[in-house]
């Protein structure tokens, strides 16, 4: 059976450096291994059946490109959860490769990098994910957030969690980073 990608879901994977970091997995849907992959990856699993599921749907189902792209960049979304960001990396780079318009990989190699406390360069690759449009922006604006405090930019790590708001009104983790902020204005 084929897998198709319709839907994406931005959960990018800023890390756990932080609890509230958001992860990208990719919705597949269909029957299969990347099916149970893709609902493992959004559910937030990270035990090694998830693992193992995605793996076998890699390496022995028919799908498409996109399907295939979604699935790496679902398995690479657990290995993140596992702190295995070396491993994460390589599942993103491979999804880019296969669809190098897939946001969602770009925007969770920046959290593998970020993971890797390379700040800097998982700002460039969150970036590239937003400007492809990714199903759920928010979390890659409070994921490059993190990144921006990383490199101790207050400034745009507070815009950062405002867009992330402003996108996601109801989303707590945002407004709970807000809250240790104090604005000021400069005087007269």
């Amino acid at each position: 059976m084929r897998a198709s990608l319709p839907a994406v879901a931005v959960v990018a994977a800023a890390v756990l450096l932080h609890p509230a970091a958001a992860r990208a997995a990719v919705s597949v849907l269909g029957g299969g291994l990347a099916h149970v992959c893709s609902t493992a990856a959004l559910a937030g699993e990270a035990d090694a059946h998830a693992l193992e599921a995605c793996t076998d749907a890699i390496e022995g189902e028919p799908l498409d490109p996109h399907a295939l792209a979604g699935t790496y960049v679902n398995r690479g979304v657990i290995q993140l959860r596992r702190r295995d960001f070396d491993a994460a990396r390589r599942d993103f780079d491979i999804a880019v490769r296969i669809e190098p318009t897939l946001g969602e990989a770009y925007v969770n190699r920046g959290a593998a990098l970020i993971g890797q406390r390379r700040y800097a360069a998982g700002i460039v690759e969150i970036d590239r994910g937003l400007a492809l449009g990714p199903e759920e922006p928010e979390k890659a604006y409070f994921n490059r957030a993190l990144a921006h405090e990383g490199l101790d930019d207050e400034k745009s790590a507070y815009f950062d969690y405002r867009k992330a708001v402003e996108l996601k009104p109801d989303w707590p983790a945002p407004q709970q980073e807000l809250l240790r902020f104090t604005v000021t204005r400069p005087n007269g």
